[in-house]
């Protein structure tokens, strides 16, 4: 039988909690990874873990439990991610390598954690947030626009190496969604974001979670190595 386990990063809330939420009405058995977990979490999976991403002996022991309560897992969802933003001249070097630890080290110890038995199975999928900001660039962003840059490099080559083991790696780059960090925007600079969407709306994490579940589906089985851009047109790479 296929493994049907998935494992969803920052999934406490936002895009990590609609991602859950979409993967279970798919029939997957979701195990959420976050930091911390409180009484105002969106969605809680059945499975939650509370771990550090940037620490890999805790990220392989945290998937070494999830493997032993309800199975091999067989979808990663890297979605955990944070931000120090600040003008590369004045940036703290301290704040790059904080993000680049989250957002970067952190899907590597995961991939490289969950690979092996995806690969004991021969069937995987692993689908990586990045940004549309790694595709253009963002004032104030070098270490987050480095960091989901190099998580699009790291797909790629994941991809390579795992396709004849019936694995895919993908990344999902949103553009302007609807999250905490986006509502708490200066609402002038909100506007003049959304005002450059072709769509004419701000995104919603539904939207982010619906592409993620039909990467992780069997109709997406041809489909590694690429960027699947959800941006309402906003960028067209």
């Amino acid at each position: 039988m296929r493994p049907d386990v998935a494992i969803v990063t920052g999934a406490a809330r936002g895009i990590g909690a609609a991602i859950c939420k979409r993967l279970e009405a798919a029939g997957w058995r979701v195990a959420g990874l976050d930091r911390s977990w409180d009484d105002d979490n969106v969605h809680v999976p059945v499975v939650r873990e509370t771990v550090d991403v940037t620490d890999f002996d805790a990220v392989r022991n945290c998937v070494s439990r999830i493997e032993s309560g309800i199975g091999p897992v067989a979808v990663l969802v890297n979605n955990a991610g944070i931000t120090r933003d600040a003008m590369a001249h004045k940036m703290n070097p301290r704040d790059f390598t904080a993000v680049i630890d989250v957002n970067l080290a952190g899907p590597f110890h995961l991939i490289r954690a969950v690979l092996p038995t995806m690969r004991e199975h021969a069937f995987g999928r692993i689908v990586s947030i990045s940004s549309m900001n790694a595709q253009r660039g963002q004032a104030g962003q070098a270490n987050y626009a480095a960091a989901k840059a190099g998580l699009i490099g790291l797909t790629k080559v994941v991809a390579l190496e795992n396709a004849a083991r019936g694995i895919t790696a993908n990344c999902v780059a949103p553009g302007f969604i609807e999250t905490d960090m986006t509502a708490a925007m200066r609402g002038d600079v909100r506007d003049a974001e959304i005002a450059r969407i072709p769509a004419g709306r701000i995104g919603a994490p539904a939207d982010i979670a619906g592409t993620v579940a039909f990467l992780a589906s069997s109709e997406a089985s041809f489909i590694t190595g690429q960027v699947l851009s959800v941006n309402g047109g906003q960028l067209m790479p």
